[in-house]
């Protein structure tokens, strides 16, 4: 009897053979999406709005004031000197926002804070409206602007690991950073349509009012956010001093603060940014402001990964050294394209390290201290920009653009790479390994 014939493999339904691949890639790419767990958490989700919105507002301010500052002046230096203004008043307000956000009730101090910030964006609403084109006005509400931030920042970051879960706490970073990233690269392009407008500064500022009035309604909704564990007793300036022997006594918090440091003082291009656009790209400043921003959030979109990484020492310092890498490069090109796709690419790798950074402080650091502790990550994370905007202006104004942007970038490669070899705490530092005492605890 003749036998039915055998359907060779080939020719079986491509649907059969191709599951268990389908099922994989389908795993893989689930695996690798943003993680939105957080959102379940009404507290949270307020918080992400909010603050999404005002950072849109931000980043218009943000770069409308070193434009202004640029076209009142016509020098890089004036650009950089807005960073020095902002960094005595981040460095005193954060140390001392952390210590405040230790003692109080979190969620006033956020308020408040917001409140303040919120006035100084009038005011500069008020000054472009009615053109006063002073520069030294323009930094004093910088400064004021800076301490305020410094306040908000050490409060934020103290009240997110109370209101998710501990094992939520790198997503929820990744979030809130995916969101701030997302800002900046709107922002800059709405402030670049904003400021081509007559009066184009007027409804810059305008523009940054009207979005963070979003996040005071989000703070004000706030749960209260009291500190747990031992209540700071004393004041001056001995509390400050011992959230900073904490970090001296724990190499991995030091070095991931240092590692920080070097990324923004030493490869941080964007007071460059509108000299470059002016004089090498003849124009595209709001791109080169968006394009860091652009590769955070493409980053952040597959971002999944990053919570399951151990070694987030190692990880930290590999991502900044593709960082310095990738705007060392960045300041070689003299194609606005180009430019923007190397910044783009350092976007990404600093969306992972700043992950990283404050899972690492936040996991680390008993409640008591987070506020202070957050204080001094504001001080480095806000204030490490600040620097770099002054060293950049002030080196292209002796050395040209060129080295400003991308020597200094290759020299920052070097060090943390060769630092982050010699702590070797760091270096092998596994989150899982973190003492239990240390963890978040939940409100």
């Amino acid at each position: 009897m003749p036998r039915t014939p055998q359907t060779p493999p080939s020719d079986r339904p491509p649907s059969v053979a191709s599951h268990p691949l389908r099922t994989r890639v389908t795993s893989g790419l689930r695996g690798a999406a943003l993680d939105i767990r957080p959102l379940a958490h009404p507290v949270f989700r307020r918080l992400l709005i909010g603050q999404s919105a005002a950072y849109i507002g931000t980043m218009v301010t943000g770069v409308t004031i070193p434009v202004q500052v640029y076209a009142l002046s016509q020098s890089s230096l004036s650009v950089g000197l807005t960073g020095l203004a902002g960094l005595v008043p981040l460095v005193v307000f954060g140390l001392y926002g952390g210590v405040v956000a230790d003692r109080v009730d979190r969620r006033v101090l956020y308020l408040a804070s917001a409140f303040v910030t919120w006035g100084t964006t009038l005011a500069l609403l008020f000054q472009a409206v009615v053109s006063l084109r002073s520069v030294p006005l323009i930094l004093v509400l910088v400064a004021v602007q800076a301490g305020a931030f410094a306040m908000s920042s050490a409060a934020r970051g103290a009240i997110i690991p109370r209101v998710v879960p501990a094992h939520l706490v790198p997503a929820a970073n990744t979030l809130y950073f995916t969101a701030g990233n997302v800002g900046q690269v709107a922002g800059p392009l709405v402030a670049g349509a904003l400021i081509s407008l007559p009066n184009g500064y007027c409804w810059a500022y305008g523009a940054d009012a009207l979005l963070f009035s979003l996040l005071l309604y989000s703070a004000f909704r706030l749960p209260p956010v009291r500190p747990t564990g031992t209540r700071i007793r004393t004041g001056g300036l001995r509390p400050v001093l011992d959230g900073l022997r904490f970090i001296a006594a724990a190499p991995v918090l030091w070095m991931s603060f240092a590692v920080d440091i070097a990324a923004m003082t030493l490869a941080m291009p964007t007071a460059l940014f509108p000299e470059a656009a002016e004089l090498r790209f003849h124009g595209g400043a709001g791109l080169l402001y968006s394009a860091i921003a652009i590769g955070s959030v493409a980053a952040g979109l597959f971002s999944g990964w990053i919570g399951r990484v151990r070694r987030q020492g190692r990880a930290l310092a590999l991502a900044v050294v593709v960082w310095s890498a990738a705007v060392a490069l960045a300041g070689t090109v003299h194609h606005l394209l180009a430019a923007v796709l190397l910044l783009a690419a350092a976007g990404a790798a600093d969306l992972v390290s700043a992950v990283y950074r404050q899972t690492i402080l936040q996991t680390c650091t008993p409640d008591a201290m987070r506020g202070r502790l957050q204080g001094v990550f504001t001080v480095v994370v806000a204030g490490g920009p600040r620097l770099g905007d002054l060293r950049a202006g002030a080196m292209a104004s002796v050395t040209g653009l060129g080295l400003a942007w991308s020597g200094s970038s290759l020299l920052c490669l070097v060090l943390v790479l060769g630092g982050a070899l010699l702590v070797r705490p760091f270096w092998h530092y596994d989150v899982t390994s973190t003492h239990p005492d240390h963890r978040t605890q939940q409100s």
